[in-house]
């Protein structure tokens, strides 16, 4: 059998590991580095780069180069994240005609799924080159928080870069999987991540073996591009008082600062005070105008100490969900690469008045988890492992004056089902409306839109007489289905959600044929 690797796809970075011996190991890129830059760069000359190569490309072509894309997957050109990644991009945005956003490249619309398909293609090819094999299946991370939309479109993805996604693992939960793996412990754990958009917090029990999610709870649009995107703010707010000229609409000047800011971001884990150095920024009448600043510890501790509090109402949310308080925790596993950052240490100790974990690789140790997650999968492992996770959102549909009835409430062990009885609420109804939601607002139209379908042919019957019985259910990877059947007809009916966003089978399908004709004819070139 080939090897299955666990795909960690970060939002600035991602990272591939397999499992060797009991024992997860990073496979290192195709430049020998464990982890590379989740950036995609199209030049003009039609050649796609993934990685570094993408990276460098960066400041010369910013409008084509495309960076935290995983923010973008399963969301709606329209939807208030949008609207603010797109005043902080390069790169410009689109709506698809089912309202989802696009990547313009050029003179095309790019699904955030192909983008994502290139960074794991690249990660699938760097694999290959390792073992000498072809590599087909995977295990992939994703946000706890992730909704319907969001794994859908990961799994998406990775089917689009040749991939079969064994399982979509929680980034959390894959975290606690490498911690806990060798340890014969008795022990509740919190898995605080914060990487490069998303942050997550997840209590997780280990037992011997079985590692059981209790609550998880988080935000899909914090992390460290929000970090960075503070200093490119001080930065240039103050040369746009020392010089008046403003930068913002100098694409070229914004990604030379925001790269800048997140190289002095990263020396602030371990240094007192950072330079930022920007010879010839921009030019005017006058003359040549150049950033120098030094940035200190404490000045980037103001500048951003409230993107860290703002993730403390989260824990306690988590706790509150799980019975527990700050004192039952036994650890702290710090995931992500802003989790460096001392001052969210300090503060996480002081929370939980312990000391986090301080030996793991914040970068790799998703990858690992998920890499034992594929061995678990292909029943490879040795000693026991279980590994029980929890749906981050509770879903349920849309009923009478716009309320939201919750069918599954949030933190409910998966795999789960569950059936609950309604009724019609007009005398003869023959139709039924299934509007299908995730989220927590008692009101739908506040929730997260999953998909909308009808149940047809209901016996004619007075107001309230027929049952209908809705059941939702939700797979190991957290992704949901929903079916529904009229009980008072003796009859059942089972309807396949549709998603109400995203890329279809067929726009799949369509995806990856695309993708393997330009293969092909890149093959041809080459040999011609």
């Amino acid at each position: 059998m080939s090897h299955v690797i666990g795909i960690d796809l970060g939002t600035t970075y991602s990272c591939v590991a397999y499992l060797e011996g009991g024992e997860p190991r990073v496979i290192p890129n195709l430049e020998g580095l464990p982890t590379t830059p989740s950036v995609v760069s199209f030049t003009q000359s039609g050649e796609e780069l993934v990685g570094n190569l993408a990276l460098r490309q960066a400041i010369t072509n910013p409008s084509n180069t495309v960076s935290a894309i995983k923010r973008l997957l399963g969301k709606k050109f329209d939807s208030p994240e949008v609207q603010g990644v797109m005043k902080k991009i390069p790169y410009t945005l689109t709506a698809a005609k089912n309202g989802d956003v696009m990547v313009l490249v050029e003179d095309r619309a790019i699904t955030p799924q192909e983008i994502s398909a290139k960074i794991l293609a690249y990660l699938k090819k760097c694999a290959e080159a390792y073992f000498g094999e072809t590599i087909s299946q995977a295990v992939v991370t994703v946000p706890a928080h992730f909704d319907d939309h969001q794994r859908q479109a990961t799994k998406d993805a990775a089917r689009i870069a040749g991939l079969n996604v064994m399982r979509v693992i929680n980034e959390p939960t894959s975290a606690s999987l490498a911690y806990g793996l060798d340890k014969k412990i008795n022990q509740t754990i919190a898995v605080y991540d914060i990487g490069g958009g998303t942050f997550d917090i997840t209590l997780m029990e280990i037992n011997d073996g079985i590692f059981h999610a209790l609550a998880t709870n988080g935000n899909t649009f914090l992390g460290g591009e929000d970090f960075d995107n503070r200093i490119v703010e001080w930065v240039t707010e103050d040369f746009s008082k020392e010089h008046s000229v403003d930068l913002a609409e100098d694409k070229l000047a914004l990604q030379r600062i925001k790269e800048a800011a997140e190289k002095a971001k990263r020396e602030l884990s371990f240094t007192i005070e950072s330079e930022i150095n920007l010879p010839f920024i921009c030019t005017d009448e006058s003359a040549s105008k150049h950033i120098q600043k030094m940035l200190t510890r404490k000045k980037l501790e103001e500048l951003t100490g409230d993107l860290i509090e703002k993730t403390f109402p989260f824990i306690e949310q988590a706790l509150t969900d799980a019975g527990s308080s700050p004192d039952k925790i036994d650890e702290i596993i710090l995931v992500g690469g802003q989790s460096r950052m001392p001052l969210i240490k300090k503060k996480i100790a002081e929370f939980f008045q312990k000391e986090p974990v301080e030996h793991l690789n914040p970068d790799e140790i998703v990858a690992m988890g998920a890499c034992i997650q594929s061995s678990i999968l292909q029943g490879n492992m040795t000693d026991l492992v279980v590994l029980l996770d929890v749906t981050p959102l509770s879903l349920g549909i849309e009923t009478e004056n716009g309320r939201f009835t919750k069918i599954i409430e949030k933190n409910s062990t998966i795999p789960t089902k569950k059936t609950m009885a309604f009724t019609t609420v007009e005398a003869n109804q023959r139709r039924v409306r299934v509007h299908v939601l995730q989220g927590e607002d008692d009101f739908a139209e506040h929730n997260i839109s999953l998909a909308v379908f009808d149940l047809v042919g209901i016996a004619l019957a007075p107001a309230g007489v027929p049952r209908i019985d809705v059941s939702f259910e939700i797979d190991a990877d957290g992704l949901v289905r929903v079916s529904a059947s009229d009980v008072s007809t003796g009859r059942s009916q089972n309807i396949e959600v549709k998603s109400s966003s995203g890329l279809t089978p067929e726009e799949v399908n369509k995806i990856i044929k695309r993708s393997a004709d330009a293969d092909e004819e890149a093959d041809i070139d080459e040999h011609a």
